[in-house]
């Protein structure tokens, strides 16, 4: 374990010796458990807890951070991760079997996304990297404080968690893909870690968010939504940061930004990564510092905000790209929650039929609405490229239009009606066998050569029609060294292709795919063109 950094004051950890002083003792009346290996962190937590009011208990190693529990009552405990014999992560997993509702707070100096991700999910309340702020420290002991005295007992959300509940929120699902979702919200809500939520369109990610801030102690707080793909730079920075009178012209008043109106609350940034990177550098700043200035201003304005951000892009790619700052994905991919496509959750589509049944059913004044046996099975067949949110359009249309209790397939739209699945095509596999993994490989190519033609080379409408994420493809395209030209020259060669300038070279085929095969398989696409064309 690291000793404190260079910068550290006298009485505290990091830049800002006395945070907090003059505010009075915030930590009275509670107890505090101080696990760490070092005496000096030990000698400096006890230091600044005790001057805001806190009674304070120390323990040199895991073990003896155990036995402490076992024999007194305390408010929170701050628990070093890397420690000799039993270390942070295995004292945690004790203290979790001992006391469920204690809330543990992991100190450390060698924290990664991954450390933060096991330690939440191992049941810790929050993770605090080195060095820290001593302000930021005390806050996240009055936040699990906080937490504790309010969720105290049971911890219900929790039992309801590990009976296998169905919602969470706003969220539905059954299946296990849903119930990590579920377990990692609950996990993380309590902590004021930062949160990436990824998945595609229409599979509910602002709806995470909502769970989040609702299992949170900030739930009472506000939660706003910034979306910031419809705004260009300078309207952001006001509406993020507020402005003072006369920072720019029509700037009559001073106004508060989102943050502020956000303080002690969440913010969530929907599609993150459409926020040009001069507003990233800012953004990153109130990450770091949990201060901004307003736009045309000189004082400095701190907040406490929850940051919850999601994206159906690649961040990572963009940061190749220059498109993202590296040092901002790395401050929001803190903790992440994918959320899957309907196509992988299909178990969980009666349920969500019935909520929206009931749910727009009761908005109508139609009560006791069901779905016929061939309507259902044509939910279930369909492959729902817009997800939830478009199986939830379907459903809401159907009722709308209904005149019975029964809806019919004749009330879906085209789309779902139009068969969305196909076999593949037959072929004999000779005695002598075949190169399977050179077949499957060329396969693969000629379906994306016939699906960028298709499309004119543009690679994300490419991508929708094989079903698969832009990014995805990109790397595909890559790997089979098929070079930009090709897609526009309608020509499909039947062996490899040059590797594209900077692309690893196409792999040899030690065989030709069974003609039939692939003109099959290239007209399947061809299908799939026709059918969405307007689309």
């Amino acid at each position: 374990m690291s000793t404190i950094a260079p910068n550290a004051g006298a009485d505290g950890v990091a830049a800002h010796p006395r945070a907090g002083a003059s505010r009075g003792p915030r930590l009275a009346g509670t107890t505090v458990l101080i696990v760490d290996d070092e005496e000096i962190m030990r000698d400096v937590l006890e230091s600044l807890l005790v001057r805001e009011g806190c009674q304070v208990h120390l323990a040199a190693d895991g073990a003896g951070g155990v036995e402490a529990a076992r024999d007194g009552a305390f408010d929170a405990v701050l628990l070093d991760v890397m420690m000799p014999g039993i270390n942070g992560m295995e004292a945690l997993s004790t203290l979790q079997q001992l006391c469920p509702d204690l809330p543990v707070i992991m100190v450390t100096a060698y924290g990664t996304s991954q450390t933060a991700r096991d330690a939440l999910k191992g049941g810790a309340f929050d993770f605090v990297e080195k060095p820290f702020k001593n302000e930021d420290l005390v806050q996240v002991i009055l936040n699990a404080v906080e937490h504790r005295r309010r969720f105290a007992g049971h911890g219900a959300r929790r039992v309801a968690l590990e009976a296998g509940t169905t919602r969470l929120g706003k969220l539905i699902g059954t299946g296990d893909r849903m119930q990590e979702v579920f377990e990692l919200i609950v996990r993380a809500a309590p902590s004021r870690a930062t949160i990436l939520v990824t998945g595609e369109s229409g599979t509910g990610k602002e709806l995470v968010a909502h769970a989040v801030h609702e299992h949170s102690h900030r739930c009472d707080r506000p939660f706003i939504t910034v979306n910031s793909g419809s705004l260009p730079p300078d309207l952001l920075e006001s509406n993020l940061f507020g402005h003072v009178k006369g920072a720019f012209t029509g700037a009559v008043a001073p106004k508060k930004g989102l943050f502020e109106l956000a303080n002690r609350g969440s913010i969530f940034f929907d599609e993150i990564g459409t926020v040009p990177l001069e507003t990233q550098a800012k953004l990153l700043r109130v990450i770091q510092e949990r201060e901004f200035m307003r736009l045309g201003g000189v004082d400095t304005v701190k907040v406490d905000v929850r940051i919850i951000a999601a994206t159906n892009q690649d961040l990572w790619a963009m940061v190749g790209a220059g498109q993202f700052r590296e040092d901002l994905y790395y401050r929001l991919h803190v903790i992440s929650i994918d959320l899957p496509p309907l196509g992988e959750r299909r178990s969980d589509i009666p349920l969500l039929v019935q909520h929206f049944l009931q749910r727009y059913g009761d908005e109508n004044d139609k009560p006791d609405l069901e779905l016929t046996p061939e309507a259902f099975d044509l939910l279930e067949a369909y492959h729902w490229p817009g997800n939830v949110r478009e199986l939830e359009n379907v459903i809401e249309r159907a009722v709308v239009l209904t005149t019975g209790a029964r809806i019919g397939a004749d009330l879906f739209p085209d789309a779902v009606l139009t068969p969305s699945s196909f076999a593949l095509p037959a072929f004999d596999i000779p005695p002598e066998g075949i190169p399977f993994r050179a077949i499957i490989d060329e396969m693969e190519e000629r379906l994306i050569v016939r699906a960028l033609e298709v499309a004119g080379g543009v690679q994300k409408r490419a991508a929708e029609l094989l079903r698969i994420k832009p990014t995805t493809l990109n790397e595909m395209i890559k790997r089979h060294g098929i070079p930009a030209g090709r897609a526009r020259s309608g020509r499909v060669a039947a062996s490899g292709s040059p590797a594209a300038p900077g692309s690893p070279a196409a792999a040899p085929r030690s065989a030709a795919i069974p003609a039939r095969a692939a003109s099959d398989l290239v007209r399947l696409v061809d299908f799939r063109a026709s059918r969405s064309g307007s689309g």
